[in-house]
């Protein structure tokens, strides 16, 4: 194990797999150092959290459904997001199965200070959640080249939640259909399309289902 930091570093656990959550638990609280002081499933429960429990540190799962049955459940990037804006100092970490380069891009570009894969070894996990709480970044080899693959690949910015928004667009949906579709709300998806055009640098729907195609994001028939 690694050597015990000055302080405890207090954690926040997101992870919609309760099963995942308690074996991060006793990952965690094993660690010299560690304290895991609260845990959820849920997205926008981990940004009332981070608020209330002022955590040095958010161990975030990258893909969260929504367990209220509301149908307003939010993926681990707009949590990150949502989290960074609203409590200054508090660093998150990314842990996930996933190494799509757009999800590494979406989950830095939201704040996160680590990527770290659940494959990895504990130690890389450890390292991470240190090199946060003390102001650093870390990301696992494996996330770290997707994100050098960003230069070569203008569409990696987006998220997968954004691309399910252009595919849905590019099928005629409304806003209203994305949202019933992808189980969101018509402000998340005009958000979504917000965001989709500032990356993208298109003005409306035509001209991102179109840019869209030409990047590979999507292909139609």
């Amino acid at each position: 194990m690694s050597e015990a930091p000055d302080a405890t570093v207090r954690i926040l656990v997101v992870d919609d797999h309760a099963v995942v959550r308690a074996g991060l638990l006793a990952l965690l609280e094993g660690e010299p150092g560690f304290a895991v002081v609260g845990e959820t499933g849920d997205g926008m429960e981990a940004a009332r959290l981070a608020q209330r429990l002022r955590p040095d540190v958010v161990l975030m799962d990258l893909r969260l459904t929504d367990g209220t049955g509301s149908g307003e459940g939010e993926d681990g990037i707009e949590a990150t997001r949502r989290i960074t804006a609203a409590v200054p100092g508090v660093r998150v970490v990314v842990l996930t199965s996933y190494r799509a380069q757009g999800d590494v891009v979406g989950a830095m570009e939201a704040g996160a200070r680590g990527y770290v894969l659940k494959a990895g070894p504990p130690e890389e996990l450890f390292r991470a959640v240190r090199t946060a709480a003390t102001g650093g970044t870390v990301l696992a080899p494996e996330a770290a080249e997707r994100l050098a693959g960003q230069v070569s690949d203008p569409g990696a910015a987006l998220s997968e939640r954004e691309t399910q928004v252009i595919r849905l667009l590019a099928q005629g949906h409304s806003n209203r259909d994305i949202a019933a579709a992808l189980f969101l709300s018509e402000a998340t998806v005009k958000t979504h399309l917000v965001r989709i055009y500032r990356k993208l640098g298109t003005e409306n729907r035509a001209s991102t289902v179109s840019e869209a195609v030409r990047l590979g994001l999507i292909q139609l028939g």
